[in-house]
């Protein structure tokens, strides 16, 4: 994205009139799209709410996919900023309120039996709030990893509600914004876009490949201590 960034010029065509805003891109970045387009801004935050609980697609992927359709006229800007940040809080909202009613170690047991979650990342992002408190709910929400996961200890450590809320919002509008704004330019760019989509669905299937493989890897370290 960043080198079609720094390839947009004041003259750049945009889409026509006809044909949807996804025509032209491919393989799961066009499925994405397509996705999101069907599901409208709703949508996009019921994809934030999922992603900062359980993360099956970054907001990275999402985001930036929501502000490319925005300035292709097939869904409202601030609309998508509003349900994307609300999303995220909610979610966010849910982890607080897991460590806040279940304790920190309780809570991490439980969601370590979901798929794709791991308890040590629970317990990094426990550390790092202990380490920077109140700061890391704002600047947290801005580092790929924590963004998902700092929410608990908040809960868990009885940070006012007011104040989680506070940074929270801000931490998530300030991340959001950024992303969806990057998407929205690339949209002047859609001959761009349509040209370079391979390169993207290349760069998505391997980070999911790389993902996948992680968690396997985790799972066979694992394997021996349960035995």
């Amino acid at each position: 994205m960043m080198a079609l960034a720094a390839a947009m010029g004041p003259g750049a065509a945009s889409q026509t009139d006809s044909g949807s805003a996804t025509e032209g891109l491919g393989g799961i970045v066009g499925f994405a799209a397509g996705a999101i387009e069907n599901l409208g801004a709703w949508g996009v935050g019921a994809f934030t709410l999922a992603e900062t609980v359980i993360p099956p697609i970054p907001s990275e992927v999402i985001l930036p996919l929501a502000g490319y359709l925005s300035r292709q006229g097939s869904l409202n800007f601030g609309l998508v900023f509003l349900a994307s940040t609300l999303g995220a809080y909610l979610g966010a909202l849910l982890l607080y309120w897991l460590g806040a009613k279940l304790g920190l170690e309780r809570a991490i047991r439980w969601l370590s039996k979901l798929p794709l979650v791991d308890g040590e990342d629970f317990e990094k992002a426990a550390g790092w709030f202990n380490r920077h408190g109140k700061a890391s709910i704002f600047f947290g929400r801005l580092i790929p990893g924590v963004r998902s996961l700092i929410s608990l200890p908040a809960g868990a450590a009885a940070m006012p509600l007011a104040t989680f809320s506070l940074f929270t919002l801000a931490g998530t509008a300030l991340w959001n914004g950024a992303l969806i704004g990057l998407g929205y330019l690339l949209g002047t760019q859609y001959e761009l876009i349509e040209q370079y989509s391979k390169f993207l669905n290349y760069a998505v299937y391997a980070a999911i490949a790389v993902t996948i493989a992680l968690l396997i890897v985790r799972r066979l370290r694992r394997a021996p201590a349960r035995v």
